[in-house]
């Protein structure tokens, strides 16, 4: 077989594997359940096409996490308000937050199967989380008087966890529309605690 047609065939496969992963997430109720062979059966391919071209579960993981993310990740990069570079931070950070839970809430089982054992280090060293807290600390830090931008990132991340936003709309049955009006006020409190600079908060 001729290099661009095997070229070919690996981009096509690997569409295949993304797109049979994505469904099989998307309507399993126990992510964990979810095996390589499993995927490799949904897609049409061999177990051995799956490892060649993500290496194991976890690697293939990330990068049906990565797919669903780019359209959020551009907008951040170079999109306009409320997500763009030229958001004023306080406006941004909120934004971030809400699109951090969308995309846990659009992609519950797959949020979920990343976090829980889609890597076998710390959860806060992915480079998934590692991108949104660098993100999130950078947009804090613009914020004048707020000088524990690392932590306050780290803290704000936590409230959109794929295990409390599972346990939130199955355990709890808050309602989407509700768990990001939760959020969006969870962060005032925390920005209104940093007021503009020559304001005092709760003016």
């Amino acid at each position: 077989m001729d290099e661009p047609r095997s070229r070919k065939d690996a981009a096509r496969n690997r569409e295949a594997v993304l797109a049979a992963a994505d469904a099989l997430f998307a309507r399993g109720e126990s992510p964990a359940d979810i095996t390589m062979a499993d995927i490799a059966a949904a897609a049409g391919v061999g177990k051995g096409t799956l490892f060649r071209a993500f290496g194991d579960r976890a690697g293939l993981l990330r990068a049906l996490y990565e797919s669903r993310l780019e359209p959020i990740r551009k907008a951040i990069e170079a999109g306009p308000p409320p997500l763009g570079p030229a958001t004023p931070p306080r406006e941004r950070v909120p934004a971030l937050l809400d699109a951090a839970l969308c995309l846990k809430l659009d992609n519950r089982s797959l949020a979920l199967a990343l976090e829980e054992g889609g890597s076998s280090t710390s959860p806060y060293r992915t480079e998934h989380y590692e991108r949104w807290h660098r993100m999130l600390q950078g947009a804090l830090e613009q914020i004048p008087g707020l000088t524990d931008g690392g932590f306050t990132a780290h803290a704000l991340l936590a409230a959109t966890r794929a295990d409390l936003v599972e346990h939130l709309a199955a355990g709890e049955d808050v309602p989407r529309e509700r768990m990001r009006a939760q959020l969006a006020d969870f962060v005032a409190k925390v920005l209104t605690s940093h007021p503009p600079h020559g304001r005092a908060a709760g003016e």
